[in-house]
C-alpha cells in the first residue's frame, strides 16, 4: 500500500511496468518474504497490550517511560523504511505524500501518549503493504511466466551437422531439429509429416494441437511425441513468442480513464488532506468554549490515516493489470488496460469472414474450362497466384504447383492480379477485375456462392476454379452469446455478396455486406460509427484488414494465422483464432471493470463515514486503521479475484 502519492505513486507503478525475466535457480518466485523486523514489532505490540490491558501490570502501566520505551521499540522497527522512503521524496521536494502522512500522524500520537494506537498504524500499515506487494508479485509472476516459455536453444542443421545454438542465431530458411519434450524456438514451416504439439503457452488451449506437413509452428509450442523438423520462417526477435511478450509487457503503458484519474486525484487529494487535518486541529479553537488541543489533535491525526488514498491507487492498477493477466492465461493479449474497458462497453461488433469466422483454408474443388487444356489452365494459374499470400492464391498453388515464373506482376487490391507470361497478359481475379478489362465471361459465374478465381489470357476468358473454406466450429456459438449480450453483429468481406449473405444466415448475424474492397470496409464502418454513443469492435486476420481495425474503437486481430500488420494495429490479439474468445475478451473487460468500481465504492464509501466521524470525534484511531488498511486490504482481495477467475 505504499506510495500513494505523485512522486511515490509512480515507483508503485513500476512494479507492475517492469516484468524482468525469473532469476536462474528461483523459477518460483515466493509471495510473501520473511522480515524479522515486522515480526519483533508484532511481538512487542501484542505483548505490550496484554500488560495495558489483561495483566494490568503496575510496573508496566505506572512507569511512562518503561511504557513509551516498550512501544517505541515496536514502532521503530516498522517505522525507520517509512521515515527513510519520506526522507529521499523529501529531497525532490515532495513533502506530501504517505509516508510523511504516517510520520506525522504516529509521531502525533506518541505526542499525546497514544503510544498502541501509533504503533497500530504503522505495524498494520506494514502488514497491509506485504499483503500489496503479495498481490502484485501474483499478478506480475503470472505475466512473467511467459517469459519460461521463451525456448533458450535451438538444434540447426550446419556444416552437415546438427549444432545446438542460440535462437537468436538462427537464419530464416535453416533447418531446425525438436526432440520430444523441447519447446519450438522459432516460428517455421514443418518439414515433418506431422506433429502433436502443447500450444497451451501461447493459446490457453489444453488440448494438444496436431499438425500437418507444410503448416506453420510458432516459437513457444512444446514437442509432445517424437522428433520433428521445421524450417524458420522468421527470426528470432520476429516470433510469435516474442512479440506476445512485448505486447504484454507494454500493456501497462496505456492506462485505463479510471486509473489515470486517479493517479490524477492522488496528486491533489494528499495536500488537501494535510490542510483539512491542521484545520481540524485549530479552528475549533475560535469557536469551542472549552478547546482542548488534545483532544482535536486527536481528532486529525485520525483524519490523516484515514483519508490514504492507497486503497485506490494500489488495487485499481492491480484490478487493470490482473484482468490484462487473466486474459493472457486464456489466449488473448490486450494492449492496455484502457481497451478492457472500451471491450466492456462494446455495442457492435464488426467481423471480417474469410479467417476469422471461417476457417480461411481453402481447396479447390471445381475446374470449368473453356477453349484450353487443364495442365496448360492450372499451370499459368498457379504460376500468377504463387506471388500472392491470399489463402485463395495458397490453395490454387498447392493444387497444382508449376515452374512456370511470369514476367512481370501486379495485385489489384479487391479484384487480383494481372500479370505477363510468355508476353501474353492473364488476369486472374473475380468477375469486377474481368468486367474492369471489358473480358466476356458466362452469366453463370455472377449465379454461383462459392469463392471462384476466374482466368483470362490476353483479354479471352479461359475459365475457373470453384474454392471453398470452411465456417469454423465455434462461430455460431460465437455470435449466439454476443446476441445474447445485447451485442450488434455484423459481417464486412470482400467475398461475393451471395457468399458472403449464405454465411451470415448460418451463423445468425444480423447485418453482412459482401463484395467489398478496403476502402468499401473502411467506409461501412464510418457508417456503423455515426452514432457517438456506440462503442464498435472490429475482428479481422489480414493485411486489407488493418486500416479498419486502426479506426475502430477496438481492434480485435486473429493472431495465429492473421498477417503481422493486423497484429500490429489491433488493440487486442485472440492468440486461438478462435471467435468464441472474442466473447471471452469482453467478460474479462466487464469483470475487470466492475472489480474497479466495486474498489471505488468500497474506499471512497468508507473513508467518507469514517472521516466524518473522525472530524466529529466519534471515530478514533483503531477505526482509522480500519478505514485505511483494512479497506485496502479488502480492495487488494477483490482485485486480485480476477486472477483466479474462470471465463467461458
Amino acid at each position: 500500500m505504499s506510495n500513494c502519492s505523485s512522486g511515490a505513486c509512480e515507483s508503485d507503478q513500476q512494479q507492475f511496468e517492469h516484468l524482468e525475466e525469473p532469476k536462474p535457480g528461483n523459477p518460483k518466485e515466493t509471495y510473501i518474504k520473511f522480515r524479522p523486523g515486522l515480526i519483533a514489532s508484532l511481538i512487542l505490540f501484542f505483548s505490550g497490550l496484554v500488560l495495558d490491558f489483561l495483566v494490568k501490570a503496575d510496573w508496566f502501566s505506572d512507569h511512562v517511560w518503561i511504557r513509551f520505551g516498550w512501544y517505541f521499540v515496536a514502532y521503530v522497527l516498522v517505522a525507520f523504511p517509512v521515515f527513510k522512503q519520506a526522507g529521499e521524496l523529501a529531497k525532490n521536494f515532495d513533502f506530501f505524500n504517505e509516508f510523511s502522512l504516517m510520520g506525522v500522524a504516529t509521531i502525533g500520537a506518541f505526542a499525546i501518549g497514544e503510544f498502541p494506537e501509533a504503533v497500530a498504524v504503522m505495524l498494520f500499515y506494514t502488514i497491509g503493504e506485504i499483503f500489496q506487494e503479495a498481490a502484485v508479485n501474483k499478478a506480475r509472476n503470472n505475466i512473467k511466466s511467459l517469459v519460461d516459455v521463451r525456448p533458450k536453444k535451438a538444434t540447426v542443421f550446419r556444416n552437415d551437422r546438427w549444432e545446438t545454438i542460440a535462437p537468436e542465431q538462427v537464419k530464416v530458411g535453416e533447418k531446425i531439429q525438436i526432440k520430444v519434450g523441447e519447446k519450438v524456438p522459432l516460428d517455421g514451416k514443418l518439414l515433418s509429416e506431422k506433429a502433436s504439439l502443447d500450444t497451451s503457452a501461447l493459446t490457453g488451449e489444453s488440448k494438444p494441437s496436431t499438425i500437418v506437413k507444410s503448416n506453420n509452428v510458432l516459437a513457444g509450442m512444446l514437442n509432445l511425441n517424437q522428433v520433428i523438423e521445421i524450417e524458420a520462417t522468421k527470426l528470432f526477435e520476429d516470433s510469435s513468442i516474442v512479440r506476445i511478450l512485448q505486447m504484454v509487457q507494454e500493456a501497462s503503458a496505456r492506462k485505463a480513464k479510471t486509473e489515470l484519474f486517479i493517479r490524477k486525484f492522488a496528486k491533489v487529494y494528499t495536500p488537501i488532506v494535510f490542510v483539512l487535518a491542521l484545520l481540524i486541529t485549530f479552528i475549533p479553537y475560535f469557536f469551542e468554549d472549552h478547546y482542548l488541543f488534545k483532544e482535536w489533535l486527536y481528532r486529525g491525526l485520525v483524519f490523516l490515516v484515514v483519508s490514504c488514498p492507497c486503497a485506490l491507487v494500489i488495487s485499481i492498477p492491480l484490478g487493470y493489470f490482473g484482468g490484462i493477466g487473466a486474459a493472457s492465461r486464456n489466449g488473448i493479449l490486450f494492449k492496455g488496460s484502457n481497451f478492457l474497458d472500451l471491450i466492456a462497453n462494446t455495442t457492435t461488433m464488426v467481423m471480417d469472414k474469410t479467417g476469422t469466422l471461417t476457417k480461411g483454408v481453402f481447396k479447390v474443388q471445381k475446374v470449368v474450362l473453356n477453349a484450353i487444356s487443364e495442365e496448360e489452365f492450372l499451370s499459368i494459374l498457379s504460376a500468377i497466384e504463387s506471388h500472392s499470400n491470399h489463402p485463395i492464391a495458397k490453395a490454387i498453388t498447392a493444387y497444382k504447383p508449376t515452374n512456370q515464373t511470369p514476367e512481370s506482376v501486379e495485385e489489384i487490391s479487391g479484384k487480383g492480379i494481372k500479370a505477363v507470361i510468355n508476353q501474353k497478359q492473364i488476369l486472374a481475379g473475380n468477375t469486377k477485375l474481368l468486367n474492369d478489362f471489358a473480358v466476356h465471361y458466362p452469366p453463370e459465374l455472377d449465379q454461383i456462392v462459392e469463392t471462384t478465381v476466374a482466368l483470362a489470357v490476353d483479354n479471352q476468358y479461359k475459365g475457373y476454379v470453384v474454392i471453398a473454406d470452411e465456417v469454423k466450429e465455434d462461430a455460431a456459438l460465437a455470435i449466439k452469446k454476443l446476441k445474447s449480450a445485447g451485442i450488434k453483429t455484423v459481417m464486412l468481406s470482400g467475398d461475393k455478396e451471395a457468399l458472403t449473405q449464405d454465411v451470415a444466415t448460418k451463423l445468425g448475424i444480423d447485418e453482412a455486406f459482401g463484395a467489398l474492397l478496403p476502402e468499401d470496409k473502411v467506409e461501412k464502418l464510418e457508417k456503423i460509427k455515426t452514432n457517438p454513443k456506440e462503442v464498435v469492435a472490429f475482428v479481422g486476420d489480414g493485411i486489407n484488414d488493418a486500416p479498419v481495425l486502426a479506426l475502430s474503437d477496438v481492434g480485435i486481430a486473429m493472431g495465429a494465422l492473421g498477417s503481422d500488420a493486423a497484429i500490429e494495429t489491433a488493440d487486442v490479439v485472440i492468440q486461438t483464432d478462435q471467435p468464441s474468445k472474442i466473447f471471452t475478451a469482453i467478460c474479462i473487460g466487464k469483470a475487470t471493470k466492475k472489480i474497479v468500481y466495486q474498489n471505488i465504492g468500497l474506499a471512497l464509501g468508507v473513508k467518507t463515514l469514517v472521516l466524518i466521524l473522525g472530524a466529529g470525534g466519534l471515530a478514533n484511531m483503531w477505526e482509522a486503521v480500519f478505514a485505511d488498511v483494512g479497506v485496502a486490504l479488502l480492495a487488494i482481495l477483490n482485485a486480485v479475484r480476477i486472477q483466479n477467475m474462470k471465463f467461458s
